[in-house]
């Protein structure tokens, strides 16, 4: 019997465990530690800091589900991995023992990268968690009775830039709804060396297609933008040219301010410095598995990517929903290949993007295959259709979590969604 450890329980955890048992069946040990003990729905993060969504809309708690499977749950933080030992140490001093580790931490929110950002000791909100958006709610609120200046964006370093279009023209429709989005000037600030570059060197016609969205929504943007630093109701923005040099200094004032921060590895994993790269990103080679110690995979944000290229600003690559689904089944698939003694691995992550973004009223759509440019498939549009979607994408995503299915959910629900029936594998 093998014992097969899942550390994490996000979007790629909680389907890791549930596509282990279902692929390799009772005879082997499945167990998810996490310093969690409820699975959030991060992309409706930004609907829950306008208050259109609340904690228990898109949580739920994790032990009687994961429980109904047989996966065991160990609800600790891990402060230390021994991979020489195949060992996990525990906050509470106990130790977890496993034959596979397979890493689907997220990542580490790099507030202090930036003086003065953050939600807690700091001067702008987040969405990147659900306690961070319920924060920025009560943050919305104040401003809904003091309106005033808005900044939104994306600092220096982030890999993850939908979310801050997602929370830019979703508060615009909040603030219409009010009816004082006349009295709310709003400025989207981000690293991305023009809007729509995503961090993926955009996708279609995103650039055009971006611009005249904000445009329409009276929203203007600084792109090439390095904050440098953030005071209470200020924030100060370097503006670069294509060159790197700085081409405008702005001392721009808000009342409420959603800054999404640059990303690293959890402390527990980045403190195994052989099986990282310099910001703690786990390698892997192309089956999802770590170079230096083979019975650990890694998949979703934790993984180390490059940026698709060099930028005045530095900003990272995303992994969306989709490519991490597909990482956690080339995962599985190639643990369960070893296991039943059928060979090395030999699965691959399909590495492609399809996402949709919700922008309060309506939203965009795009598909990256691959996501790293040149591309096969490079596709952008816009519509009410897919505001329609992301809603029964989430009601979608959390039933199919909570009857423990093992289902490719992102590739099954968009491709119907857009209106595709296959992807190019």
């Amino acid at each position: 019997m093998a014992h097969i450890v899942i550390l994490g329980a996000g979007i790629g955890g909680m389907p890791a465990a549930y596509e282990v048992r279902q692929e390799l069946g009772k005879e082997h040990k499945v167990t998810v530690v996490t310093a969690d003990t409820y699975f959030q729905f991060i992309p409706s993060n930004p609907w829950v800091a306008v208050g259109w969504r609340n904690r228990d809309d898109i949580t739920f708690p994790l032990a009687p589900y994961l429980e109904r499977k047989g996966i065991d749950l160990i609800s600790q933080r891990v402060d230390k991995i021994v991979p020489t030992e195949n060992r996990l140490e525990l906050a509470n001093g106990e130790t977890v023992t496993y034959d596979y580790l397979i890493i689907t931490t997220g990542a580490k929110l790099m507030f202090s990268a930036i003086e003065g950002s953050g939600p807690h000791g700091g001067y702008t909100q987040s969405i990147c968690t659900v306690d961070h958006a319920e924060h920025c709610y009560e943050n919305f609120k104040q401003l809904l009775d003091k309106p005033g200046p808005v900044i939104v964006g994306a600092m220096p370093g982030a890999s993850c830039y939908g979310p801050a279009y997602e929370y830019v023209f979703i508060l615009d429709t909040a603030l219409r709804k009010k009816k004082i989005r006349n009295k709310v000037p709003i400025t989207f600030v981000t690293a991305e060396p023009y809007i729509g570059h995503l961090g993926l060197g955009g996708v279609g016609d995103s650039n055009g297609m971006l611009e005249s969205e904000l445009r329409a929504h009276d929203i203007k943007w600084i792109t090439n933008a390095k904050t440098t630093k953030v005071e209470d109701g200020k924030m100060f923005v370097d503006e670069l040219d294509r060159n790197g040099e700085v081409i405008k200094q702005h001392e721009l004032p808000f009342n409420h301010s959603m800054m999404l921060p640059s990303f690293a590895g959890v402390d527990c994993v980045a403190g195994v410095t052989e099986m990282c790269n310099p910001k703690g990103f786990v390698k892997i080679d192309e089956y999802q598995r770590n170079p230096e110690y083979k019975n650990i995979f890694a998949a979703g944000v934790c993984v180390a990517i490059p940026p698709v290229e060099p930028t005045p600003v530095p900003v990272g690559a995303p992994k969306t929903g989709y490519m991490i689904e597909s990482m956690v089944t080339a995962i599985v698939h190639n643990i369960k290949a070893e296991l039943t003694g059928h060979g090395e691995p030999d699965s691959k992550g399909t590495w492609q993007a399809i996402c949709l973004a919700d922008f309060g009223d309506r939203g965009a759509a795009f598909i990256a295959l691959p996501q790293i440019p040149p591309r096969n498939v490079n596709w952008f549009a816009a519509g009410k259709w897919v505001h329609l979607a992301k809603i029964a994408f989430e009601k979608y995503f959390i039933r199919k979590m909570k009857k423990g299915t093992s289902e490719p959910l992102y590739e099954k629900y968009m491709m119907r969604a857009i209106g595709i029936n296959r992807l190019e594998k």
